[in-house]
């Protein structure tokens, strides 16, 4: 995106051009994919010419000025339906720009459509029984992940440059994963959630999924910031994440958590990922081999504040519209109505625990502090690569998907998947990264110092 970015400015290329070849990629595509739910292609050329005007007559909106974007189907735009990938908000038309569409409109981005999602992203497979079930680009036969699935797959295939996701256990990093893309989950309340359909008002998180991490860096300083309209953003400075993102990781310490993070593995995967830690340790990492407290505790954490959040988000509708939720969506809504009060209160503590545990593993908190102090935890994004699509249990594959990933959710602390190598079958494989809060700069720092040591991101799907 950088790169086209810099040629758009520089009049070598145009908006216009730019757009041409994103739509031809959906065109070619999305029939087999399913990447999208909705395309505004024809308002995307008469945005992209006016971006265009704007350059010649000397306005520019920055690194975003023309560049061609999407956005997961449940951050409303203005005059556009959200349908948050639920047949129950066809008709749900947006009043406004949510805070993710406004922030991206302001920088010159150009909006093609709305991506598909698992329904209400509330799982992992993307196997949408409303608009369609969306495909691997790198094996159509394998599920992209979710739930920003779509967004992921048309990423990866470049039917757009950059593509906001959210993430409530994994839900932006997983399908990064498994589609061969990079993805960051920031610390909770880095990004506004305003306008955004919730899944968890107490996890959700959103963030930018992209093929590089210098795209991440700058969809990142474009989304983050303060906004008055959500409860839960944080009224803190927004760091610069680009300009010393080629900095390095010399003394940073790396956490490779024994245990928990690497039990019950594919052998592929966890070779991949331990030659990443290598690799981190070649460029001056510190790496430190030691299991994260209280890993027992957090399947059932994460599972109650999530259920619990969710039921209560759609209590009236799963009473007046339960049958148009499709069947592991409602299976797992209803679950979330028998967990009591005492369970979800003693889960919410729990999670406020942990949180200050691993955070006094690796801090500090905060945008700034001794280098000798900072630290990161490395692990596997998913246990796997993609599953195959059919003969899936989505319950059964949100459990075994999430294993790695839902942990920084309750936690908040910002998360990122960057591809680390593949199968024998050629499919991805993720690594994950992960900071004390407010530590994004030094997360993007040390993902970008793996980048350039290797080339897994420049290798894209054959469509």
């Amino acid at each position: 995106m950088h790169e086209a970015a810099a040629l758009v400015r520089a009049r070598k290329t145009s908006s216009v051009e730019l757009t041409r070849a994103c739509i031809a990629q959906i065109e070619r595509l999305d029939g087999e994919l399913v990447a999208f739910i909705s395309k505004t292609l024809d308002r995307a050329l008469t945005d992209a010419a006016r971006a265009d005007g704007e350059l010649a007559a000397g306005h520019d909106r920055g690194v975003l000025h023309g560049i061609p974007v999407a956005l997961k189907d449940l951050f409303d735009v203005q005059g556009d339906v959200t349908t948050a990938g639920s047949k129950i908000f066809a008709d749900n038309v947006a009043k406004e720009d949510s805070a993710v569409a406004a922030k991206l409109r302001a920088a010159g981005a150009v909006f093609l459509g709305k991506t598909n999602l698992h329904e209400w992203a509330f799982g992992v497979t993307n196997q949408n029984p409303h608009f369609g079930k969306a495909k691997n680009p790198w094996d159509p036969a394998s599920i992209p992940g979710g739930s920003s699935g779509g967004t992921a797959i048309a990423v990866a295939t470049g039917m757009c440059f950059l593509s906001p996701g959210s993430d409530t256990g994994g839900s932006i990093r997983i399908p990064a994963a498994l589609c061969g893309v990079a993805g960051l989950k920031p610390t909770y309340g880095r990004v506004s959630l305003r306008g955004a359909v919730p899944l968890s008002w107490s996890l959700d998180h959103a963030g930018p999924l992209a093929r590089s991490v210098r795209d991440l860096a700058i969809g990142l300083q474009c989304l983050a910031g303060w906004d008055q309209g959500d409860p839960v953003a944080a009224q803190l400075d927004v760091e610069d994440y680009v300009t010393h993102l080629d900095d390095g990781i010399k003394g940073v310490r790396v956490i490779v958590p024994a245990g928990y993070f690497f039990d019950d593995v594919d052998p592929e995967v966890e070779k991949a990922v331990r030659d990443a830690a290598r690799t981190l340790a070649d460029l001056g990492a510190i790496l430190v081999e030691r299991p994260l407290p209280r890993t027992d505790e957090l399947r059932e954490t994460q599972r109650a504040i999530l259920s619990v959040d969710a039921a209560t988000f759609h209590r009236e509708r799963l009473e007046a519209r339960a049958d148009d939720f499709g069947s592991d969506v409602l299976q797992r809504l209803r679950a979330g109505q028998q967990i009591g009060g005492v369970e979800t209160a003693r889960a919410r503590r729990t999670a406020v625990e942990i949180r200050r545990e691993w955070v006094s593993l690796i801090g500090p908190i905060g945008p700034i502090g001794p280098i000798g102090q900072d630290g990161l935890i490395l692990t596997p994004t998913t246990p796997t690569a993609a599953p195959q699509r059919e003969g899936q249990d989505a319950i059964a594959t949100v459990a075994r998907l999430t294993t790695f990933t839902s942990p920084f959710n309750f936690t908040g602390l910002p998360a990122l998947s960057i591809p680390c190598g593949f199968t024998k079958d050629g499919l991805p494989i993720g690594l994950q990264l992960a900071a004390a809060p407010w530590r994004e700069a030094l997360l993007l720092r040390a993902a970008r110092a793996y980048e350039a040591a290797t080339n897994w991101h420049e290798r894209h799907p054959q469509h």
